[in-house]
């Protein structure tokens, strides 16, 4: 029998963050029996439940089952005792992203409402310090030219060197949750091929297959792929971009088919953006938290200024350079704390659901 060290910290701090009365779960299973994750082996999230009630810490951060759930409500429409298991989950994540990020105290941050002024004013700062160094605020004449106020090949440079950096910290922090999962659930190497998994895996992963299971809240998987596939659009057109800078073809018009295409994409997030805050706003029965907003309002200001840098550009419009820094500081901002914002959850998400293939661990 395994003992059990409640970790009475992380019990308040799961309560806190989900506003759920632990205590007053009854263990009836109702949340297992509307989940469409649930199965013969796994009696999700029911087992979840009794763990965070437990303050077993260790066992929950590790657990993937918590990184399958899509977050579409089933069972917390359907528990009597209404103790949110839906909004437990979602701390459960929080915390795993917390606990294993490198370095966790920017998470703290990014949790914290009193210090989203020191997250905005780095990038700022930064994009600050290479204005000045190449004396862009003399630059800021008509017509507007933004690579003129800030060269394309230098932005580009130092943006994908943040980027990189960003990616492999997120790579280090998905690293030491594998480490502990694999302590934790005591795997054993096996000879299914990683490769071929990790491509259907992948491919389920993009078509959010779970997220069509469920019968609460169908609007989230429609938000999600809207969201999902518009940043994935604008992420394969900006690397487009900078190939494009540097064989002397950018920028582009209005009516390039390039530039109508990222401009859809953006649409495409704005859309599910907006659908996911007008419902959380609407809905009383979910405990929607500074780190799930901080997250929409970030990406939905991103695309918004985005579309005003074009806008003035092509208006030729002197206040366009003021957005297009207001702009940057968005987008580095979404950048450097790309790990630690629900942005991790994708690749939180995907490397727990082909750990439970691999390994074949049953709840």
């Amino acid at each position: 029998m395994k003992k059990v060290n409640p970790d009475i910290d992380f019990i308040r701090k799961v309560k806190k963050e989900s506003g759920s009365d632990l205590k007053n779960c009854m263990q009836c299973g109702n949340c297992t029996v509307v989940c469409s994750l649930a199965g013969e082996n796994h009696v999700f999230p029911r087992k979840q439940m009794i763990m965070a009630g437990w303050g077993m810490k260790n066992e929950l951060i590790s657990d993937p089952y918590i990184w399958q759930c899509h977050q579409c409500g089933d069972c917390s429409k359907y528990c009597p005792r209404d103790v949110k298991p839906l909004d437990v989950m979602s701390s459960l994540r929080s915390q795993c992203i917390e606990y294993f990020a490198v370095p966790g105290i920017l998470v703290k941050w990014m949790k914290k409402p009193s210090l989203t002024f020191l997250t905005l004013i780095i990038p700022a700062l930064i994009i600050l310090v290479v204005l000045w160094a190449n004396k862009s605020f003399d630059k800021m004449q008509l017509p507007v030219n933004y690579s003129a106020f800030l060269p394309h090949i230098l932005l580009n440079s130092i943006f994908t060197g943040f980027t990189l950096i960003s990616f492999f910290l997120l790579f280090l922090s998905v690293k030491n949750y594998t480490k502990h999962f694999k302590k934790e659930f005591r795997v054993q190497k096996n000879e299914i091929s990683s490769y071929k998994l990790f491509i259907e895996t992948l491919i389920d992963f993009l078509k959010h297959k779970n997220f069509s299971n469920c019968t609460t809240n169908q609007y989230r998987k429609t938000a999600h792929l809207m969201i999902f596939y518009g940043f994935t659009t604008l992420i394969l057109l900006t690397i487009y971009a900078i190939y494009a800078v540097k064989i002397g073809d950018y920028p582009l018009n209005y009516y390039h088919p390039i530039k109508i295409i990222g401009n859809l994409g953006g649409l495409s997030i704005l859309c599910g953006i907006v659908i996911l805050l007008v419902k959380r706003l609407n809905k009383k029965d979910i405990n929607s938290s500074f780190f799930d907003y901080s997250f929409l309002v970030s990406v939905f200001l991103l695309v918004i200024t985005g579309y005003v840098t074009e806008i003035l550009r092509f208006s030729n419009h002197i206040s366009g350079y003021h957005w297009y820094f207001i702009h940057l500081v968005l987008m580095w901002y979404v950048v450097i704390f790309l790990p630690y914002t629900k942005f991790a959850h994708f690749i939180y998400r995907l490397n727990a659901i082909f750990l439970i293939r691999k390994y074949k661990i049953n709840d």
